[in-house]
């Protein structure tokens, strides 16, 4: 099964995201919990996250994927940011036990001049007191671009980070194409290379989702710039390989591209056109 979908507005509600994403052609759609800028989220409906989940059901969607604002920092320097990281993982996966078995995809932070072993601590000590072994939902750390004082954009930085997290089987690990490929990971021309590092490093059995994005930027430029579908420095014949690729192919793919519902469509379409059925 071909688990594609793209990012869409929780502004609707959940049902409404789900009824899009199938106009969309999708089986699987990503949205942000709360305001991505901010920290404030919607009262829940436990209704309507009922109503979506027996919609993916009936559809045979792949999981869900929730994404956590940009503003949750787990490594700040301040301590008054990791505490609203800290409120807001607590929070949100109160809110995702209405969607079970979803995922909940954040960026580790950045430790603004603090040092990378600090960071890893102070991210690491945040999802010890947030994760729990009766949770539904499964947290993944998003592989970074590189750019700044970011944590996460070698695959050492995410193994040090799990390997402090006491509830292993609740963290898992979101591929990020374009940000893997500005981190320096050669992924057009290597991606079996790529992935046999991954697998050595990492594990390939954490890796749970695939953000699938081509890159504004040229290899290696630390810039996290997404593009369109074929149109930027991976091109298509690299997001055929990805899609296809035997370890691959399994996990769910969520568009992040810059598009509006109209062009993820297209994109959608696109994607299914050339997705092997079989190999």
């Amino acid at each position: 099964m071909f688990y594609i979908g793209c990012h869409l507005s929780a502004s609707g509600g959940f049902l409404k995201m789900g009824k899009t994403a199938l106009e969309l052609g999708a089986n699987t759609f990503q949205f942000f919990t709360r305001n991505p800028r901010g920290g404030s989220a919607k009262p829940m409906d436990p209704e309507d996250a009922a109503s979506l989940m027996a919609l993916c059901k009936a559809h045979n969607f792949g999981p869900l994927l929730a994404h956590a604002p940009y503003t949750l920092n787990a490594c700040s320097k301040d301590e008054k940011i990791r505490d609203f990281a800290y409120r807001t993982f607590v929070d949100d996966l109160e809110r995702l036990e209405y969607l079970p078995g979803s995922l909940y995809n954040f960026h580790p932070g950045s430790h603004v001049g603090q040092g990378m072993e600090v960071g890893i601590a102070q991210i690491t000590d945040i999802l010890n007191r947030v994760l729990s072994p009766s949770q539904k939902t499964t947290v993944l750390l998003e592989t970074m671009a590189g750019k700044g004082s970011e944590v996460g954009s070698r695959f050492e930085e995410i193994r040090a980070i799990i390997d402090g997290v006491k509830v292993s089987e609740k963290i898992g690990v979101c591929l990020d194409t374009c940000h893997v490929h500005d981190a320096g990971y050669d992924i057009v021309n290597n991606l079996d290379g790529v992935l046999d590092e991954f697998d050595r490093i990492i594990g390939l059995d954490r890796l749970c989702a695939v953000h699938l994005n081509d890159s504004m930027n040229p290899f290696e430029s630390h810039k996290d710039r997404h593009q369109k579908i074929g149109e930027g420095a991976l091109g298509l014949d690299a997001v055929r390989e990805i899609i296809n690729n035997p370890r691959l192919r399994h996990l769910p793919f969520y568009l992040e591209t810059p598009n509006d519902e109209a062009g993820y469509g297209r994109e959608i379409e696109l994607l299914r056109s050339i997705y092997k059925e079989s190999l």
